[in-house]
């Protein structure tokens, strides 16, 4: 399953930051950061819970980026 959230970041490399931390994620198969767009799309894991993984995957990015945001 592939989901696209919207994002809030300060800087192209931040955003790259946030990319590279998402893909850490447990449950998160691919991820890509569009920051001119300001968009983060995410493809799930097989059997995983979207909200599950994206409460992970912002306390991940949170650590590289600390003024980060994703609303989902």
């Amino acid at each position: 399953m592939k989901k696209t959230y919207k994002i809030e970041v300060d800087c192209a490399n931040c955003a790259n930051l946030m990319e590279q931390a998402a893909r850490k994620t447990p449950g998160v198969r691919e991820a890509t950061v569009n920051y001119m767009a300001l968009k983060m799309t995410v493809e799930f894991e097989e059997g995983q819970e979207p909200k599950t993984v994206m409460a992970q995957v912002l306390k991940n990015c949170k650590k590289v980026e600390d003024d980060c945001e994703i609303f989902f």
